[in-house]
């Protein structure tokens, strides 16, 4: 128990606690985070208890989808914190599991989703999303709630959530949900947290040259010019390197060569030492 919210810390609590729902005929949604929450989370809760009866979230940093070189052990925790804030959202259960309970030992499968996976975050951590697949695949048959919500802002994750549900047949509704941004418009992550005061700053104009280069192709300019663009930009304005800035399929992500369908532009680069990824419709 964390102030009025209670912790379920193993499997047999978290379904005793939905099987009690169920039985009363209620709704229940799943908010999945790694903890170190944010309003875009708390936006995720409140919209699932809009649509559900009952609320969980779980707070579990995966180290499957943490590369050794990446920030597992520096990943920002807080327990306690994020649980008040969870609960002031109107969450009913926190599912806390120790990684003794996602992985015991001999655990030996990995959920690994093709081709939407591949591109663009795939490229660049290549680990990302079969660690991504695995603990949500684990998540969604621990509690089998009705629906499960994620944000846009990790999009090509939302599309590999819904291709892996859909595939192996998972009776759980993926809800894709508006990404929540700061006021100058850069889009909450936890990673923000790492940032430097001039960081900060430059941080922002990744929203803006993402803009700027929707208008372009809109204008008629060609993809991979305004793709190139946006990556001359994004130095100028201060990022330290820029992986990808790419218009792709929206449904697919495989490369386009004009907007005739659904077309999302996707972007990751780095400030220093953090990356930064953003996404919006074109």
């Amino acid at each position: 128990m964390s102030g009025s919210l209670p912790i379920a810390r193993d499997v047999q609590a978290l379904r005793s606690a939905i099987t009690a729902w169920r039985a009363a005929g209620l709704k229940v949604g799943l908010v999945p985070t790694m903890g170190a929450l944010h309003e875009g989370h708390l936006s995720l809760v409140r919209t699932a208890k809009e649509r559900c009866d009952w609320v969980i979230a779980s707070l579990f940093v995966n180290p499957r989808q943490f590369a050794p070189h990446e920030d597992f052990e520096r990943y920002p925790r807080d327990e306690a914190g994020d649980a008040a804030l969870l609960a002031g959202a109107g969450c009913d259960l926190l599912y806390a599991p120790e990684r003794s309970v996602m992985y015991p030992a001999g655990f030996a499968t990995n959920v690994i989703v093709s081709d939407v996976s591949t591109p663009l975050e795939g490229e660049f951590r290549p680990h990302f999303f079969g660690g991504v697949a695995t603990v949500v695949t684990k998540l969604l048959l621990q509690g089998l709630p009705d629906t499960a919500f994620f944000g846009e802002k990790d999009y090509q994750q939302l599309l590999v959530i819904k291709r892996m549900a859909r595939d192996l047949d998972i009776p759980v509704a993926i809800q894709g949900c508006p990404t929540v941004r700061e006021h100058d418009g850069l889009a909450m992550s936890s990673r923000n947290a790492y940032l430097s005061a001039a960081e900060r700053n430059v941080a922002a104009r990744l929203n803006h040259i993402m803009h700027d280069t929707i208008k372009a192709v809109r204008a008629g300019e060609p993809i991979a010019e305004a793709e190139a663009e946006a990556t001359r930009h994004l130095i100028a304005a201060g990022f330290s390197s820029v992986d990808y800035v790419s218009i792709r399929d929206a449904e697919t992500l495989a490369p386009i060569a004009d907007l005739s369908a659904p077309t999302r532009i996707l972007a990751a680069a780095w400030l220093g030492k953090t990356r930064l990824i953003d996404n919006m419709a074109v």
